[in-house]
């Protein structure tokens, strides 16, 4: 990892949340916004497979959100068990069971901020079905898993030129895609084609150890989340 970047594995967003939570101070808010922003999703999908409809999950996890805003839930983070993964599913379970339902059965719809996030996108591909007996805790870590992926491969996109060009490398098929084919097509020879998906490859292993690291309290828990995070995707849920 380059020296701009190592500072990620000593003060993290989830490491400032941990640290402020007592207060419920800005930086607290602000990194905890800056987490929630990008998995909100597989909490949403959660509370789905929990039996709820479509408008009471977008309900429970705005007035979540707003409630951890608030300073309410903050209290809850420890730093002994510093996954945000974690704590943000118990959180809501918590809030779940002994805020939202009270709240919400008093007004719909009624809690603030309200959230510009695409509702019916998480829908897509959700796949409930009646007789799954499968765990929606398990569903959530792969799909927070996923969501991880998917923020590392926004950032790529960003941040390499070429990244569009490679991209099909870093896919589970990747060694099934001729190296030959693809760097005749672009003009360029086997070799140097190889050489910009080895690239490509080693940068997106350091963006999503660095993207678990974000939500981790303690650095030294990396490698454990990240094999956590892989064996969920390897689960065969099909």
């Amino acid at each position: 990892m380059s020296e701009a970047r190592s500072d990620l594995f000593l003060t993290t967003r989830w490491t400032l949340v941990g640290q402020a939570a007592g207060s419920g101070g800005d930086s607290a808010k602000e990194a905890l916004g800056s987490l929630f922003a990008i998995y909100w999703k597989p909490l949403y999908r959660f509370a789905r497979r929990m039996g709820n409809s479509a408008p009471d999950a977008e309900d429970l996890v705005q007035g979540f959100f707003a409630h951890l805003l608030e300073g309410g839930g903050l209290e809850r983070v420890d730093p002994d068990r510093g996954r945000f993964r974690a704590f943000l599913l118990a959180s809501l379970k918590h809030f779940a069971t002994n805020v939202w339902r009270r709240d919400h059965a008093r007004k719909r719809g009624g809690f603030t901020p309200h959230l510009s996030l695409d509702w019916r996108d998480a829908e897509t591909g959700l796949g409930l079905q009646a007789e799954d007996a499968r765990s929606p805790d398990r569903w959530f870590d792969r799909e927070w898993a996923l969501a991880l992926l998917d923020k590392v491969l926004d950032d790529l996109r960003r941040e390499e030129p070429e990244f569009e060009r490679w991209k099909s490398f870093l896919s589970l098929g990747r060694d099934r895609l001729s190296y030959a084919e693809v760097a005749a097509g672009f003009g360029m020879s086997e070799g140097a084609a190889r050489v910009a998906v080895h690239r490509l490859r080693k940068r997106y292993r350091q963006r999503v150890r660095e993207e678990i690291a974000g939500t981790l309290q303690d650095p030294a828990m990396v490698d454990d989340e990240m094999a956590a995070l892989f064996a969920a995707l390897a689960d065969d849920l099909s």
